[in-house]
């Protein structure tokens, strides 16, 4: 149950640049940071900019 508790805690942070199409997993100058509570939503968001070509950093 604790395992369960920490994931529910647990924050996935990305930081988007829309103008030059970048994808950072730090913080980046000019990006907008986005957080996902949820593991799935966090990574229907990555696919979606794969899908898109973004770059990653």
């Amino acid at each position: 149950m604790a395992r369960k508790q920490e994931e529910d805690r647990r924050i996935w942070r990305v930081w988007v640049d829309t103008r030059r199409r970048v994808v950072s997993f730090h913080e980046a100058p000019g990006c907008q940071l986005l957080e996902f509570r949820s593991y799935e939503l966090f990574q229907s968001c990555i696919d979606g900019y794969t899908a898109q070509q973004y770059r990653y950093q």
